[in-house]
């Protein structure tokens, strides 16, 4: 047994029979103390053997020497010889230990604590990847939903009354008066496969020469998905003055042709998904067309309409 210096610091070298089994060099592991906290780290290191072996070939020698529990101790045990069972020439530190192969661990116990993320973020993030993916499912689904657009065909245009007279405005001037009362008909189709449409409208006018000379008002409704749906819409203007545009009308007394515009924008919006996602399109509706003041069968549209 050989005593160290220091009171703190022990060696114990304890011998023991050879073994049958010839014993290969030991390996220690040098861990922080866990009596030691805020004291230096190099003084504080103890030296554990670790064999190759089973357990049952690693010596139980027991160690001599008073041994402090709050001071750095570091102790040696094991046998050191070849294999050939000859004793080796052990190196010793300028303290008198045996020098041997260390495995050093790193870092302190601190470093093992468990670094999972909390409860917190864990709902956080979890909320931020449905948001993400409901926003990228939305976003699809509004861009299929974009080319539905509602079609709509102008059929008939049915005057119930064309009379042009002469008259006064309100202020006194004499001017020729127009009043017109007719039904516009027209087929509206909502192509869109998983969604319906609301269906609106702007005033539809009846425009002769920048002059709106009748209005009528589409109501809204709505209008399921792959269906069709004729509308019918009065259009009415009561004793309109037309001033400068009525010089080359003839009364209605005679045979006279009128050309007019039919013109108004028609408006359609889908709830894809709630009013998360809605879909909104417009189309304007352009179409020229003559009236007959001594005729009374409604006036077919032709080709020369505009969609836009």
């Amino acid at each position: 047994m050989i005593h160290a210096k220091s009171e703190s610091d022990v060696t114990s070298l304890a011998p023991s029979s050879p073994s049958r089994s010839p014993k290969r060099p030991a390996y220690y592991v040098q861990s922080p103390s866990r009596d030691s906290h805020d004291g230096d780290k190099s003084s504080s290191m103890q030296a554990t053997p670790i064999y190759n072996n089973s357990p049952m070939e690693s010596p139980s020698h027991p160690s001599f020497g008073r041994h402090s529990r709050n001071s750095s101790a570091s102790r040696f045990s094991g046998i050191f010889r070849s294999t050939s069972g000859r004793k080796l020439r052990v190196k010793r530190n300028d303290k008198g230990w045996p020098e041997s192969n260390v495995i050093m661990e790193e870092g302190s116990y601190d470093d093992l604590e468990d670094k999972a993320l909390s409860r917190r973020s864990q709902i956080m993030i979890a909320l931020c990847s449905f948001i993400v993916l409901f926003s990228v499912f939305c976003l699809i689904i509004w861009g299929a939903s974009r080319p539905y657009k509602a079609e709509i065909t102008l059929k008939s245009l049915n005057m119930n009354d064309f009379h042009i007279g002469e008259g006064t405005d309100n202020s006194g001037v004499p001017t020729k008066i127009l009043t017109v009362n007719g039904t516009l008909k027209m087929n509206v189709y909502n192509p869109a496969t998983f969604f319906g449409i609301h269906v609106s409208a702007t005033p539809i006018n009846l425009i002769y020469s920048e002059i709106s000379i009748a209005t009528g008002r589409l109501k809204k409704y709505y209008q399921p998905r792959k269906s069709h749906r004729l509308v019918s819409v009065s259009i009415v203007g009561t004793m309109v003055p037309l001033y400068g545009a009525g010089a080359g009308l003839m009364l209605s007394e005679s045979d006279t042709k009128v050309p007019v515009t039919l013109q108004f924008e028609l408006r359609s919006r889908g709830n894809v998904v709630g009013k998360l996602v809605r879909t909104k399109h417009r189309r304007q509706v352009m179409c020229p067309v003559t009236i007959n003041t001594k005729s009374s069968k409604p006036i077919k549209f032709k080709q020369n309409c505009t969609y836009h």
